[in-house]
């Protein structure tokens, strides 16, 4: 994070953890706020990487699971990055920092993994024109998300709305839609502290938890350390969020991934859950089921905090387990309850 927005933050009351703003000193209101009422979230659990160069376009739809070079200046992707066996080693929020064609693009990935992924990529780009550079100290992420979120940025920015990963621009911000009330503003850092206090006026400052409960909530997956290398795209749902084009061309774990699209092997998805816990569930936790016994049925990708208590989660499981009872850690775990899914799954 950077030094400047961390001193802002910390002056309005931030608590950190990790690097990240964990909360304002009421996590649990924060909470509520998001399901209840409108909030203004530090993103800065988040890191990014910035791709700039003649080539920066191309070298990225060689390596990723969609289709970045039709990307454009007015919409943001998500896309994956796998190993050679088809496993996922990140996911990324991306677009087009300006609205320029030379403008850099940014990869928005799980800060835990960005040092690792940046240091991977930066291995297959031998001769080509781009540049990878750590962008997480030149941008600064907020989101605003709820009722009065439109009308938020439609006063402070005077942002129209856009359609899903459509990209508004103000001043040098971009301002992604992400979904019908949720917004991501990607900002340089000067822009930031007067754009929060205008926000913040009217909406409740979260941290983490807040935002990560909506991610799951809409059954966006993050990769993380504990989960790198799990899952094949479509286990995590990636060809239902946008996150996976097949007929693009060659990307590492390209074979794999189109292997198991087209001849119809996929044995897991992922579900969105919930869970009733003493003890916090984490990402890379094991679920269980009575078909599959002591040998694991799913695993954990997301979980965090629920407003009215216990933990929601998205979980990778066994599609013969899907109607069955599952537990957490061990078949004599705590239950799981498999909810609503946000999207279609057949």
């Amino acid at each position: 994070m950077q030094s400047t927005w961390h001193d802002f933050l910390a002056a309005r009351g931030a608590h950190f953890e990790a690097g990240a703003v964990a909360h304002f000193g009421a996590a649990d209101e924060e909470l509520r706020a998001a399901k209840f009422g409108t909030i203004v979230a530090d993103l800065s659990h988040f890191a990014h990487i910035e791709a700039g160069g003649a080539d920066a376009r191309d070298f990225l739809n060689n390596q990723l699971t969609t289709d970045v070079a039709g990307l454009d200046s007015a919409h943001a992707i998500y896309a994956g990055y796998c190993s050679p066996k088809g496993r996922l080693l990140a996911n990324f929020l991306l677009w087009q920092q300006g609205p320029e064609a030379e403008s850099p693009l940014v990869l928005q990935l799980d800060a835990g993994l960005r040092e690792t992924v940046q240091k991977r990529l930066s291995m297959y780009v031998l001769r080509s024109k781009v540049r990878l550079a750590d962008a997480s100290e030149q941008l600064v992420c907020m989101g605003v998300a709820g009722e009065q979120a439109a009308d938020l940025l439609s006063s402070a920015l005077g942002a129209p709305a856009q359609q899903g990963l459509g990209i508004a621009r103000y001043a040098g911000a971009a301002i992604i839609t992400l979904a019908a009330q949720r917004y991501q503003l990607a900002l340089p850092v000067a822009l930031a502290a007067p754009l929060w206090q205008a926000l913040s006026a009217r909406a409740r400052p979260t941290g983490a938890a807040p935002w990560r409960w909506l991610d799951i909530r809409a059954g966006l997956p993050w990769i993380t350390l504990r989960t790198q290398e799990q899952f094949v795209p479509q286990m995590a749902n990636f060809d239902r969020i946008g996150a996976l084009t097949y007929g693009k061309g060659c990307y590492p774990g390209q074979e794999i991934v189109a292997r198991t699209h087209y001849l119809g092997k996929l044995k897991r998805r992922m579900y969105l859950a919930h869970v009733e816990c003493a003890k916090a569930p984490l990402p890379g936790d094991e679920l269980f089921s009575v078909t599959f016994g002591a040998q694991s049925c799913g695993m954990i990708v997301n979980a965090s905090p629920a407003p009215e208590g216990g933990y929601d989660l998205l979980a990778v499981i066994q599609l013969e387990s899907r109607d069955e009872s599952i537990h957490m850690g061990s078949i004599g775990g705590e239950f799981i309850t498999i909810l609503e899914q946000p999207y279609t799954l057949d």
